[in-house]
């Protein structure tokens, strides 16, 4: 199983230290980047989740290649 934590930069090296006790749990952590852009696909997802739930109404491909 994969976890990803939200830690406090202040508490991260204790909580590291404390982990790296267990043998059977493997921390490394990761880039800002790379939380960012897990971030951005969680929250896509999410979206996602919603139109097909009808919670959030699709917008039109065309508007949105029109934004970009």
């Amino acid at each position: 199983m994969k976890l990803i934590l939200d830690i406090k930069d202040d508490k991260a090296p204790f909580f590291m230290d404390v982990i790296k006790n267990f043998k059977f749990v493997k921390a490394e952590p990761i880039s800002s980047r790379k939380a960012e852009i897990y971030n951005n696909v969680q929250q896509a997802v999410k979206e996602m989740n919603d139109i097909s739930e009808g919670k959030l109404e699709a917008r039109d491909a065309t508007e949105f290649l029109n934004e970009l």
